[in-house]
């Protein structure tokens, strides 16, 4: 394999803030809710990120349709969808397949359907499902019954391919656990800018970053991994498992690089997985569907749907102060159903406590040496 050497791969801008602990107001106390600390807003001194103007729309949809809910959701966001949709050559639909054989924890072919319904009347071009699975992509393909699809859809040239087959791949660079930098591939096709990328997620539960939705997947995705038969054995994905701290970070990171080519966001929450996730967790009947060309704003709406804190979700909120996205509640707008109509409370994970940390003291490092402090002044040189 061969990497594609890119100039400015990742911007640093702004480490320092992030890497430090940037803890949001205590939450209302109320019984069963996680302890979490209270300190000093926006790292103490350090001004906020500048917000986004940009208004988010979020389209939300409830019914006894897996397919049909899709495609609704998506109608509902055609007018934010088509300006960038007729400008790109072809469209990647991008699954989760965290798991191959259990469907719970994996996107369902109906879902797919209810995309590539919409797709078949609103887009002239082929499409791709691609996937880099923490498994085999292929018996993924097999077992979900997705192998049907480019039969039922010949006009859309529908293809699929294993990324990790694929092996195409660019670097960024990413943390590890000691705060030193590590290059790790992702899948070029995710990058493509002439590809419009749909993030095909779903509602889960999870046992690092609190729930996976749209960003986690294109971030957790995009990391490869060996290609079937491929010996030695090496997996790019388990450098993002390096911290609950730098853990948010290389999300963000990855968001960063991956989001030019990002289309839409489309969450399948007709049967969510609560408790332990993203592999293990018992079934919710939601029975709604989320779309938005906001992937920051379609994530906050499906934590809200899931009765958890967008504030919790670290790598959401980093991707919102880094205009990523829209985070604000106040700026986006949901058209359809109301959250208050479908939100189901799902059960956290089991460590959900320890996962929170990531929003106290940082405890984990030794003291900063040269440190600025009021009362000591600037450090010299």
């Amino acid at each position: 394999m061969k990497g594609v050497p890119r100039r400015n791969l990742f911007r640093l801008a702004g480490a320092a803030a992030l890497l430090r602990s940037r803890v949001a107001s205590a939450q209302q106390a109320a019984a069963g809710e996680p302890a979490v600390v209270n300190r000093r807003p926006n790292g103490g001194n350090s001004e906020p990120f500048p917000e986004l103007d940009r208004k988010a729309t979020v389209a939300l949809t409830h019914g006894n349709s897996r397919r049909r809910n899709v495609y609704d959701a998506l109608m509902a966001v055609d007018g934010d969808l088509q300006p960038v949709l007729k400008t790109r050559k072809y469209v990647v639909i991008k699954p989760n397949f965290v798991n191959t054989v259990n469907q719970l924890a994996a996107s369902h072919v109906d879902a797919m359907r209810g995309i590539l319904d919409y797709l078949s009347e609103r887009f002239h071009g082929p499409v791709v499902i691609a996937e880099s699975s923490a498994g085999n992509t292929q018996q993924g393909y097999e077992n979900f019954k997705f192998t049907a699809l480019p039969g039922e859809y010949r006009r859309k040239q529908v293809r699929l391919i294993d990324l990790n087959a694929e092996a195409k791949f660019e670097r960024i660079a990413l943390l590890d656990q000691d705060l030193h930098i590590v290059p790790v591939r992702l899948a070029a096709r995710l990058l493509d800018p002439e590809a419009f990328v749909i993030s095909a997620a779903m509602l889960k539960t999870h046992n690092t970053a609190i729930a996976t939705l749209s960003i986690k997947n294109m971030v957790l995705g995009a990391p490869l991994h060996y290609a079937p038969n491929e010996t030695p054995h090496w997996n790019e994905k388990r450098k993002f498992h390096v911290g609950l701290r730098q853990t948010h970070y290389n999300m963000l990171l990855t968001a960063q690089r991956l989001a030019p080519s990002w289309g839409a966001s489309v969450i399948d929450g007709y049967e969510g997985m609560e408790g332990n996730g993203p592999n293990s967790g018992t079934p919710v009947p939601s029975r709604l569907a989320i779309a938005s060309t906001d992937f920051v704003a379609a994530d906050r709406i499906a934590a809200q749907c899931m009765g958890i804190d967008p504030e919790w979700m670290g790598y959401v909120k980093y991707c919102g102060e880094l205009q990523l996205g829209q985070f604000d509640e106040s700026k986006i707008e949901v058209v359809g159903a109301k959250i208050a109509d479908v939100k189901k409370p799902y059960r956290m994970h089991p460590d959900i406590d320890k996962e929170l940390m990531w929003r106290g003291p940082m405890t984990e490092l030794p003291f900063n040496l040269g440190w600025v402090t009021p009362q000591h002044g600037p450090e010299t040189a």
